[in-house]
């Protein structure tokens, strides 16, 4: 039996790499459309790689010529545009789609949990949101239109070791060891779902020539609910101390740090419950199995294994001192 062939776009990244590794693990023939080597991560044996540049819809087309895929999957699609410009090019040449949204497309405020694939999207804080809504209407144009073949997959906040889920990042642990006050929005109390990438990769490649997906939207998240008190103090434990939290209401940070407020306030400073009955219907017996306890000592062990992993930034350092002051 021929082995199906899968074209990821953008296979070096959080998400994406973790998938490629799997789809080459489960046997699938897989490319990966990048515009170069990943210094971050390690590559992935056993794939093909194409050179070319994502965010280029001439690059793409170039990069792929007349080849056909079963599954063709876009990490790196934005904006309508690329999602217009995949839809011309891999119409006829590919048997699914699928296309990474976000759950933070979903309606902000939240009106009623747990979140399913019904909910309303619109998220009028944040750009990136609305460009993944505005992504995800091509597609249904395109699927009610012609029957293209589109799967639409909205992940929620998925990490790897790479990532650390705090706004300031290794600024923010940093903090931690030097016993400084940890900044945290709102109460601390609001729930929060993060899902580790190998967790994602297990469902997305169980979602590859599924003709129940197609067609539809479905998240991919955990079933962990976690508060960023909580979060924050198992980064701390894995790090070995007790962090010193002082809460600041979102809005408050966003003013102090703009470029913190679209995805604190349009995202992070929500509740958030995701009913994954979908998901687990589509792909029978797929669960999440990393808890956020293990993944934040991946995190920990990551980092510390090298000090050019560890930047800290001086004016978001600051800037986290003035608001610890203010509270």
């Amino acid at each position: 039996m021929t082995a199906q062939r899968v074209l990821i776009v953008g296979g070096n990244g959080i998400i994406s790499a973790s998938v490629s590794r799997l789809a080459v693990e489960r046997g699938y023939e897989v490319t990966l459309l990048n515009r170069g080597r990943s210094t971050t991560r390690p590559a992935i044996d056993g794939a093909e790689v194409i050179v070319g540049d994502a965010d280029d819809a001439a690059s793409i087309a170039a990069a792929v010529g007349g080849r056909e895929f079963d599954v063709v999957a876009n990490f790196r699609a934005f904006v309508p545009a690329q999602v217009e410009a995949d839809v011309e090019l891999f119409r006829g040449r590919t048997g699914q789609y699928l296309f990474i949204s976000s759950a933070s497309a979903y309606q902000k405020p939240i009106a009623q949990l747990p979140i399913v694939e019904s909910t309303p999207l619109r998220n009028p804080f944040w750009q990136y949101s609305r460009d993944k809504i505005a992504c995800e209407d091509v597609l249904v144009r395109a699927y009610r239109d012609a029957g293209f073949p589109m799967t639409i997959v909205r992940p929620s906040h998925t990490y790897d070791a790479t990532l650390i889920p705090l706004e300031g990042a290794w600024t923010t642990l940093q903090r931690m060891l030097d016993g400084k006050p940890v900044i945290v929005h709102g109460d601390g109390t609001s729930w929060w779902t993060l899902t580790h990438a190998r967790d994602f990769a297990r469902a997305f490649t169980g979602l590859f020539g599924n003709p129940h997906a197609i067609g539809s939207p479905v998240h991919i998240t955990g079933d962990e609910s976690l508060s960023w008190d909580e979060i924050t103090r198992l980064l701390g434990r894995a790090l070995g101390v007790e962090p010193e939290i002082v809460h600041i209401a979102s809005d408050a940070i966003a003013r102090e740090i703009p470029e913190m407020g679209p995805g604190l306030v349009g995202d992070k400073a929500h509740s958030v419950l995701f009913d994954n009955t979908r998901i687990k219907t589509l792909v029978p017996g797929w669960v999440a199995t990393t808890p956020f306890a293990d993944g934040a000592r991946e995190i920990v062990e990551w980092h510390l294994a090298d000090a050019s992993r560890r930047p800290v930034d001086a004016e978001l350092d600051a800037a986290f001192d003035r608001l610890a002051a203010s509270a």
